[in-house]
């Protein structure tokens, strides 16, 4: 499954990390802790990531540089590439 990381705390981090894991938290030790901060963080770019695809697409549609869908994917994509290159006026 997994592979091990060593990582070096100061020992204010090491406290939190204490303090957030083992008897009496919602983490049964410091590595599941860590887990769920990273796999946080990683939900976080990933809804960023989404987010900025909207709006680029948001920003499409207010430009005018959309397509009816009429045709198939393939033909579709190649033509937008081709207005990128030449211009999407018509």
């Amino acid at each position: 499954m997994g592979r091990s990381i060593n990582l070096s705390l100061t020992d204010e981090l090491r406290a939190f990390l204490d303090e957030n894991s083992g008897d009496g938290t919602l983490y049964a030790t410091p590595g599941e802790f860590l887990r769920a901060l990273i796999r946080e963080h990683k939900e976080r770019q990933d809804t960023a990531r989404f987010r900025a695809a909207v709006l680029e697409g948001y920003d499409d549609v207010r430009r005018g540089r959309v397509l009816p869908l009429a045709r198939d994917l393939r033909s579709m994509v190649a033509e937008s590439k081709r207005r990128d290159r030449k211009g999407w006026g018509g």
